[in-house]
C-alpha cells in the first residue's frame, strides 16, 4: 500500500480575544495534515502548537516532512504502533506535530474500516461526557457579557480563567449571570501555594466544581501543599504533560488534565487515561484553540473521561472544518453520520 501526504498552515481568527493568566491571543495558528491512501480515502488531522510547550506553527512545519516520510515508508495506516515508533525515532519531541499525524492516521484507518472512530475503538457513545465552555479573562463587564452569551447558547458547564487581582469579583459576577451552571476555574499557574489556598477558600463559596493548575508546574511540592489544604478538588494541567508525569502527580492532584497536543497523539492519550485511572486520578481531556480537524478526534475519547474541556473550535470566529456535533456542549458521538473522526472541510 502507498500513502500520499501533505499539510497546510491555517490562521483561524477567534470570536473574542482569549486571555489567560500568561497572555492573550486573537488568532490560532494550526497546521492541517492530510494522508491519502491509493484508493483516494483521506485522513485529516491538525496540530495546534503552544509556545508554552516549545512549539510554534513554524516548528511544526519544519518537522512534518520527516514525520510524514516515516508514514510513507511504513505505508499502512493500520500499522499505528510501527508508525508511532518510527515517528518517535525520527523526531523526539514536537508533540503537536506528531499529534497531527496521529489524528490523520486514525481518521484514515477508521474510514477504511467504515466506522466512526469511537466504534473502531469499541467505545460506548452514551458514556460521552459534555464539554465545558471557557470564559477568558477580560474586564468584569465583558466576562459578564460572555457568560450571558454562553448561557444563552445552552452551555451548562463553564470554565472560567482566573489569575488576576479581582478573581473573586470575576467568579461572583459569573455565578450571578449563570446561577445554575457548573463552574470550574483555571488559574494557569498564576498563584503561589499559600495564595492559592486562601483564594480557593474564598472562591469555594460560589459552588465551584474544581480548580485547575493553581500553582506553577515547576513547583510540584507547592501543588501538593495546595491539594492537601484545598477546599476544592485540584486538576493538574501544566504539571501533567506526558505519561511519566501521571504517577508524579498522583499524590498532588485529584484530576489529570490531558491534552493531545501535549502528549503527542491518540494512542499516548489512551495510555495516559488508563495510567491515571490506575493511580486513582479522575481524568479530564482538554485542548488548545483548535480546528475541528483536531478536536473531532479528541471528542471520540469522551466515553473514557470524567470531564471534557473540548471547546477549542467553539471559540473560533469560523472553522473551515466540521466535526463531531456538540449541541449545547453535548458531545454527540451517536449523532455522527460518517466514518473516521468526523472532520471534513465545509
Amino acid at each position: 500500500m502507498s500513502l500520499a501526504t501533505d499539510f497546510e498552515r491555517v490562521s483561524l481568527p477567534l470570536e473574542n480575544a482569549f486571555t489567560i493568566a500568561r497572555g492573550t491571543q486573537e488568532t490560532a495558528e494550526n497546521v492541517v495534515v492530510r494522508i491519502e491512501d491509493e484508493d483516494g480515502t483521506e485522513g485529516i488531522g491538525a496540530a495546534a502548537p503552544s509556545a508554552h510547550y516549545g512549539e510554534t506553527a513554524d516548528t511544526v512545519e519544519a518537522v512534518l516532512p520527516d514525520l510524514l516520510e516515516a508514514v510513507e515508508d511504513v505505508g499502512d495506516p493500520h500499522q499505528l504502533d510501527r508508525i508511532e515508533r518510527r515517528m518517535a525515532e525520527t523526531v523526539e519531541r514536537n508533540p503537536a506535530a506528531r499529534c497531527a499525524v496521529s489524528v490523520a492516521l486514525h481518521d484514515l484507518a477508521a474510514k477504511r474500516a467504515d466506522l466512526p472512530l469511537y466504534r473502531y475503538w469499541g467505545l460506548d457513545p452514551e458514556a460521552a461526557v459534555s464539554t465545558s465552555y471557557t470564559i477568558g479573562i477580560d474586564s468584569t463587564e465583558r466576562m459578564a457579557e460572555k457568560t450571558e452569551t454562553a448561557v444563552e447558547r445552552g452551555y451548562s458547564t463553564l470554565k472560567v480563567k482566573v489569575g488576576t487581582d479581582r478573581d473573586e469579583e470575576i467568579i461572583s459576577t459569573v455565578r450571578d449571570r449563570a446561577p445554575d451552571a457548573t463552574i470550574r476555574v483555571d488559574a494557569n499557574e498564576a498563584w503561589s501555594p499559600r495564595e492559592a489556598v486562601r483564594k480557593i477558600d474564598r472562591l469555594a463559596a460560589y459552588d465551584l466544581e474544581f480548580v485547575e493548575q493553581p500553582v506553577p508546574a515547576a513547583d510540584p511540592e507547592g501543588l501538593k501543599f495546595v491539594r492537601d489544604r484545598s477546599a476544592l478538588p485540584i486538576a493538574a494541567d501544566e504539571s501533567c504533560v506526558t505519561l511519566p508525569d501521571v504517577p508524579r502527580i498522583a499524590d498532588k492532584a485529584d484530576i489529570a488534565n490531558l491534552k493531545l497536543m501535549k502528549c503527542g497523539g491518540l494512542r499516548e492519550a489512551k495510555r495516559m487515561i488508563h495510567t491515571a485511572r490506575a493511580h486513582g486520578l479522575e481524568v479530564m481531556l482538554g485542548c488548545m484553540i483548535e480546528t475541528n480537524a483536531a478536536i473531532s478526534a479528541a471528542a471520540h475519547l469522551a466515553p473514557l473521561l470524567d470531564y471534557a474541556d473540548l471547546d477549542g473550535s467553539l471559540l473560533l470566529a469560523e472553522d473551515p472544518y466540521d466535526g463531531v456535533p456538540m449541541p449545547e456542549g453535548d458531545i454527540d458521538l451517536a449523532g455522527l453520520d460518517r466514518a473516521g473522526t468526523g472532520a471534513r472541510r465545509e
